[in-house]
């Protein structure tokens, strides 16, 4: 480390490292989490015992990710940012083998029981966008958040291609063989993940720490949180629903793969370029950006259900995540100090994840008993309380000034 970066305690050249690595460990992540959404609802309906619970896999999934939070951060608290990492790639080992033997055995309880270990998976990755930005300078730190993310973009790829190529390799279960290759895809990125040199664990108790409440009721963390909440939601919301929606109408299951590797593609690719768009423009603006691209998603759902009105509802929805959700990360790291960090952090992912957890055990039966253009209505009112908490953010902020 560079005297500069002693002094400051931020080094920047092991923050683009580490997010080179992480932005590795991300695009293998979301192909893990990629499959789940591109096989959870189509297996679920056949395995489920009442068709409103097709969707219910991927519900559990999120309750993973939201129940996997806290538990990650303690654990990157108390032994280290890599030993969490290296537990949640475990986790993620462990759902492609339980979702193949539930493909096999015909078992909808351990397919559930397999995404939830898959949520807890994306609990972790979902820290590697933190962990980058732990020994970033504050004007690198929206750039390393972003560069974690565009990994992304190759999960995008590497998910639905795998679906694609490898569903019907195990004849007569569908997808059993994806999971396994699942499974595979976990064991590598625990390879990349041992190679990242993360901080080490700050203290358990410093004299700078505030309480959790006192951080929670800052205007921004409260908008950065409601942001947060909306973004992931909504995407969740639509890409839950969308391959089932895209079979009740008849189209091809490579129809709904193409649908969400555009979608995924949309949600990392302008990663290359948001953090540069945030330390320019600021979080707020970047965040409004991607409140009016949901809601153009949303539009393009009430156009038609044809295939291409399907994927313009899928992309447009992963370009406004991207934007949303970045943006509401960057805030979040405004409202921390160091040794705040994890705790602050993991609070906020399980607000996010938390909430969810309605949005994603409602889908399923709103598109089966309202449609697929209920789905996409519901955009609108959500989008409109993320205005208002951001608005208030700048109101407070011009109180503070005058």
């Amino acid at each position: 480390m560079t005297s500069s970066a002693s002094e400051t305690g931020f080094d920047d050249r092991l923050a683009r490292r580490n997010a080179i690595l992480l932005a590795s460990a991300t695009a293998l992540a979301g192909a893990n989490a990629t499959v789940i959404f591109a096989t959870a609802a189509i297996v679920g309906s056949i395995l489920a015992p009442d068709k409103g619970l097709a969707t219910l896999p991927i519900s559990i999934f999120v309750v993973g990710m939201a129940a996997g939070t806290l538990p990650v951060g303690w654990i990157a608290k108390r032994f280290g940012r890599r030993a969490a990492f290296l537990t949640g790639a475990t986790a993620g080992i462990i759902t492609g083998l339980l979702a193949c033997f539930a493909v096999v055995q015909g078992l909808f309880s351990v397919l559930c029981l397999a995404t939830f270990f898959g949520g807890f998976y994306q609990a972790a990755a979902q820290s590697y966008r933190f962990a980058a930005a732990d020994s970033a300078s504050p004007a690198f730190r929206p750039k390393a958040i972003s560069w974690v993310l565009a990994g992304g973009v190759f999960a995008g790829v590497i998910g639905p291609q795998l679906v694609t190529h490898t569903m019907d390799l195990w004849q007569p279960y569908l997808f059993a063989a994806s999971y396994l290759f699942q499974a595979a895809v976990a064991a590598l990125s625990m390879v990349i993940l041992v190679q990242v040199k993360a901080p080490p664990p700050l203290p358990l108790n410093t004299p700078d720490m505030r309480p959790i409440g006192e951080i929670a009721r800052q205007p921004k963390f409260i908008a950065a949180v409601i942001c947060g909440i909306i973004s992931y939601g909504l995407m969740n919301f639509i890409m839950t629903s969308a391959p089932l929606a895209m079979k009740l109408c008849g189209h091809a299951v490579t129809d709904s793969n193409l649908a969400i590797e555009f979608h995924v593609i949309a949600m990392y690719a302008p990663s290359f370029f948001t953090g540069a768009l945030i330390a320019r423009f600021g979080a707020e603006r970047v965040i409004l950006a991607g409140m009016a691209l949901i809601s153009a998603a949303a539009v393009a759902g009430h156009l038609g259900t044809t295939v291409p009105h399907f994927w313009a509802d899928m992309i447009l929805v992963g370009l406004g995540w991207n934007f949303g959700f970045i943006g509401a990360s960057a805030l979040v790291t405004e409202t921390h100090r160091p040794s705040e960090r994890t705790k602050v952090q993991s609070f906020n992912d399980f607000l996010v994840f938390g909430t969810m957890v309605v949005g994603s055990f409602s889908s399923g039966r709103i598109l089966t008993d309202f449609g697929w253009d209920m789905v996409n209505t519901i955009v609108f009112p959500l989008v409109f309380i993320g205005l208002v908490a951001l608005f208030s953010v700048r109101r407070f902020q011009s109180r503070q000034l005058a």
